[in-house]
């Protein structure tokens, strides 16, 4: 079957429809690739055809490239992986530009077809880059749509013409949002931008298409760049504005990247190479730099993670065989910031939600909050006041319990207390359908222990969110020991419906993302404890990949609720509890009032807004920095390790059952080193052998915390990778 149609209408138009079988949305395979050009190949060669209209069969234009095509790019390429992943490349530059020339006359540019791209709604990737090929681009008024090219996010950038085209369209700085940071607009927007060329109703979209091409003049059909005496828009590197433009921009990506993401580096030297030679050269510089991303570990383990992984956990990889448990009825019990959240992002989905809180007037200012978001939604043009309307019909506020009947899933999120959320518990179960799941939303409070609180318990489940929940992509789902498995399916549908990604883990103290984020901060403040310079600290970190130094990440969180923490971990493991050390700093700066940002006095100091303005001196006087500093990687290595270890240990426990989802969830929940593709990413690129040697060296000198786990040692025994053994999501216990 075909990915593309051809049908020939009576005023010589001849549409080609891609319509990817089985897929809600289009991507373009090997075979895609070879449909297309033998069908522009027969319209160009047919004296009938007058101009040619590429549009899709689907709501949608096209999601980009199947990046399952670049594995099977290398994997034909035996041991010449670059020349293969080149050639293949290539092949999509041909067609590309062979839809760009349309039959033209190499030296006059006449005598060419009108190529119109008609977009009935989203338009990303390599859908765009086609789009971008065409004379002409016409968009759907379809508010919902988005037009642009994301590769970036994903380790990777555009790399079938996108990249050289855009840049020679709207110019380097124009096109710098769009290609570094993966910037994607509504149709309008991208009319605005320059991206598109017009905006019509959705009725109209293949008439205006249609009606664009026999008006065409042969000049219409002829790219800037490819008529004589093209200039770059803002200049070229060798003009003195445009040198200014590739100055500030690579100064840009590296203050941004901190050196660690090759893909956007790779992108800027393609266009800063391809603008100073003509424009089939350039494309010729563009594959060579993305050949080169591609073969990089670190674009590798972010495929696989960001988008490979992640596709596949939200498509229910790990789910149990139950029947479908799609949420009709939620109930949402308290309004505090994380119920609320829960309630928007449900709503917004289309689920009937139920927000109860103490109060009325509680209830009532938890829908307000999400009155507020939509209201932001509206003013940045994402939404429009009727759908803000329709999301906020769906939250019904109250005080009364009894407006649970018909729920079918229940979100805890009162309190972290267990007799308050057991009193929550009994409230709730008093009025449920017998079949309803009931779900606490805690990030510390075993579920074992709350679900003996539960007249059912194999319907009890932990489903931890992340705040801000409308923001926040990461949904933890924790199984008690006596959880079923359709509880585990009904969570894993919920969160789907919610456009989160899942992962599944079992019940242990915090978990696994709080397992392995507490020993990354508690690491900082031993280093300051210890005489590290604060700025040492927290850049290490920063240039390692994490988004955030381990004081300001505290300081985020809050110091109090970390001094909570230790008071309740202290007491639950008594001699065995290990950071009496940590302690001392965080319950001193407790005492001092300073408990972070909300407080605006934390490790950093903050001004009346509430903005950081740098590391609070105060803390040299209490921990005078050393007088000799460690090397950049030694705290480079303890930061990461204090994380990575904890997730192997995890895996080993038997709490994470998949490290595609120690992976993801560390990326999504924590911003764990994206570039790296997580933990077990980071371990694989570094070799199990290279880690356990820093691993010998970090625990003679800094106790048993930085031992390698029996597994790490295996596999560097072995020469074996995590992904190797276990990246089909195999678990240990198989």
């Amino acid at each position: 079957m075909t990915d593309f149609t051809y049908a020939l209408d009576r005023d010589g138009i001849a549409t080609l429809t891609w319509d990817v079988a089985e897929k809600s949305m289009n991507v373009m395979s090997l075979q895609g690739i070879a449909d297309l050009e033998s069908l522009i190949d027969q319209a160009l060669a047919d004296d009938k055809v007058k101009g040619i209209i590429l549009t899709s069969g689907k709501r949608d234009f096209a999601a980009g490239m199947d990046l399952n095509v670049i594995a099977r790019m290398k994997e034909d390429a035996g041991a010449a992986p670059a020349q293969g992943l080149f050639d293949g490349l290539m092949r999509i530059h041909g067609l590309l530009r062979k839809i760009e020339l349309a039959g033209m006359d190499p030296k006059t540019k006449t005598g060419g077809k009108p190529i119109v791209a008609a977009l009935p709604g989203t338009a990303l990737g390599l859908g765009y880059e086609l789009s971008l090929a065409c004379h002409h681009i016409i968009a759907a008024d379809n508010p919902k749509a988005k037009i642009g090219l994301p590769e970036i996010k994903v380790g990777i950038f555009p790399g079938s013409g996108g990249t050289t085209r855009l840049a020679r369209k709207l110019g380097a700085m124009a096109a710098a949002p769009f290609l570094l940071e993966g910037k994607l607009s509504d149709p309008n927007r991208a009319l605005s931008a320059g991206l598109i060329d017009a905006v019509v109703p959705s009725a109209d979209l293949l008439e205006a298409a249609k009606a664009w091409i026999l008006a065409a003049e042969p000049s219409d059909l002829v790219k800037p760049w490819d008529t004589k005496g093209y200039k770059m828009p803002g200049g070229a590197p060798y003009h003195p504005a445009g040198f200014m433009t590739f100055v500030g921009a690579s100064a840009m990506i590296n203050g941004k990247t901190k050196g660690v993401y090759p893909a956007a580096k790779a992108l800027l030297s393609a266009v800063y190479e391809g603008a100073l030679v003509p424009f089939d050269t350039a494309l010729k510089i563009e594959a060579r730099w993305f050949t080169s991303v591609l073969l990089n570990p670190s674009s590798t383990a972010m495929i696989r993670s960001l988008f490979l992984n992640k596709e596949a956990l939200e498509k229910g990889a790990n789910r149990p065989d139950a029947p479908d448990q799609t949420v009709t009825k939620l109930g949402v019990l308290g309004a505090g910031m994380m119920g609320v959240g829960i309630a928007h992002v449900s709503a917004s989905a289309g689920i009937e939600v139920v927000l109860i809180d103490a109060t009325q007037e509680g209830a009532e200012r938890g829908k307000a909050h999400s009155a507020n978001l939509l209201d932001k939604a509206i003013s940045r043009r994402a939404m429009t006041a009727e759908m803000k309307d329709s999301i906020l019909s769906r939250i019904t506020p109250t005080a009364d319990y009894g407006a649970l009947q018909g729920c079918d899933l229940v979100v805890e999120a009162v309190f972290e207390d267990p007799k308050v959320k057991a009193e929550a518990t009994a409230k709730a179960e008093a009025v449920l359908p017998a079949d309803a799941i009931f779900a606490t939303n805690t990030s510390t409070l075993p579920i074992g222990s709350l679900a003996n609180t539960s007249k059912r318990p194999e319907q009890y489940i932990g489903i931890h969110f992340f705040s801000p929940v409308d923001r926040m992509l990461l949904v933890e789902i924790i199984k008690g020991a006596q959880t079923g498995d359709r509880a585990v399916a009904k969570a894993l549908d919920f969160v789907r419906q919610i456009r989160k990604t899942p992962i599944v883990v079992n019940d242990a103290r915090y978990f696994y993302a709080n397992r392995c984020i507490l020993p990354f901060t508690n690491e900082g403040i031993r280093m300051l404890r210890e005489g590290v310079e604060p700025a040492l600290i927290e850049n290490a970190a920063k240039l390692v990949g994490m988004p955030l130094g381990p004081l300001q990440l505290i300081d985020e969180i809050a110091i109090d609720l970390g001094a909570k923490i230790a008071r309740a971990t202290k007491a639950a493991l008594g001699a065995d509890y290990p950071d009496d050390e940590v302690d001392e700093v965080v319950f001193w700066m407790e005492d001092q009032g300073r408990i972070g940002r909300k407080a605006k006095a934390g490790f950093y100091a903050y001004d009346d807004k509430g903005k950081r303005t740098g590391l609070w001196d105060g803390l040299a006087a209490r921990y005078p920095v050393a007088d000799t500093q460690p090397d950049l990687s030694d705290v480079q290595h303890r930061l990461m390790l204090s994380q990575v270890l904890e997730a192997v240990r995890a895996f080993e426990d038997g709490v994470l059952l998949d490290i595609r989802e120690g992976d993801v969830g560390a990326i999504l929940g924590w911003g764990f080193a994206p570039w790296s593709g997580g933990p077990f990413g980071w371990l694989d690129i570094l070799g199990a052998g290279r880690a356990v040697e820093i691993c010998d060296a970090l625990s003679a000198e800094h106790g048993p915390r930085f031992a390698a786990p029996a597994l790490l040692r295996d596999l560097a025994e072995t020469g074996e990778t995590f992904y190797g053994r276990y990246g089909d999501g195999t678990s240990l216990a198989a």
